[in-house]
């Protein structure tokens, strides 16, 4: 039996879902990145938990405000549309009709059957009519830069930690293969969820994350020993 076709709310919240996982994959990565390269430079912990705070936080603020520039600018495009659209509609609303119409007919809609539907649709709401036709953006769902910003600050957060607790509380004989395995089991569950939301290969999406993850670590920690042993 064939899935039933996602509304846009749903479509939406999935997005939304699929942006929260992604951005927890990259506090995981990034973090236990940095705090792999310096336990690779050096043994000492204060150092290692220090450079994992930094980067957890660093990282938080980054993804935040890159979010909340993004979005932004998403946004002041978006209302600049809108504006547009009203205006076309205000100025010569007949010609915004029949542009509706035509738009019907190029899907292979009948002449008679898109006129109908534009004449209702204009009726019902013709901003939001044109504003799906030229854009598919909806004027009462537009994205919030803010709450965009807090998201993405949040997700990175609650993946930047597994690494971060990991390292600090972890037996000083076992921290670096305590931070391995924590990192590697998250990671498992953010492919994982990422493939549910997508609806997509879960064993790929697994594989993907934890094998980049795993080398980011292994090239970070071997970076840092480098570094360590020549300085």
């Amino acid at each position: 039996m064939d899935n039933p076709p996602r509304n846009e709310a749903s479509n939406a919240l999935l997005n939304r879902l699929r942006a929260a996982v992604l951005g927890a994959n990259d506090g995981i990565v990034s973090t236990s990145a940095v705090v792999m390269g310096v336990a690779g430079a050096t043994p000492d912990n204060s150092a290692i938990a220090t450079a994992g705070f930094a980067a957890l936080v660093a990282g938080a603020l980054s993804m935040a405000v890159g979010e909340y520039v993004s979005v932004s600018s998403q946004s002041d495009t978006e209302k600049a549309f809108i504006a547009r659209e009203k205006k076309l509609l205000k100025d010569d609303p007949s010609a915004e009709k029949r542009q509706l119409s035509a738009y019907y007919e190029s899907l292979g809609v009948t002449p008679a059957t898109a006129k109908k539907v534009s004449q209702d649709l204009t009726e019902s709401n013709a901003l939001q009519a044109h504003l799906q036709m030229h854009f598919g953006i909806d004027e009462d769902d537009l994205n919030s830069p803010s709450q965009a910003a807090a998201a993405s600050l949040l997700a990175f957060t609650a993946g930047g930690l597994v690494p971060f607790l990991a390292v600090l509380f972890a037996p000083d004989s076992a921290k670096l293969q305590a931070t391995f395995v924590a990192v590697l089991i998250a990671l498992v569950a953010t492919g994982y969820f990422s493939a549910k939301v997508g609806n997509a290969s879960k064993t790929r999406a697994i594989l993907r994350v934890v094998i980049g993850g795993a080398l980011a670590m292994l090239f970070t920690y071997g970076i840092g020993s480098l570094f360590g042993a020549n300085f």
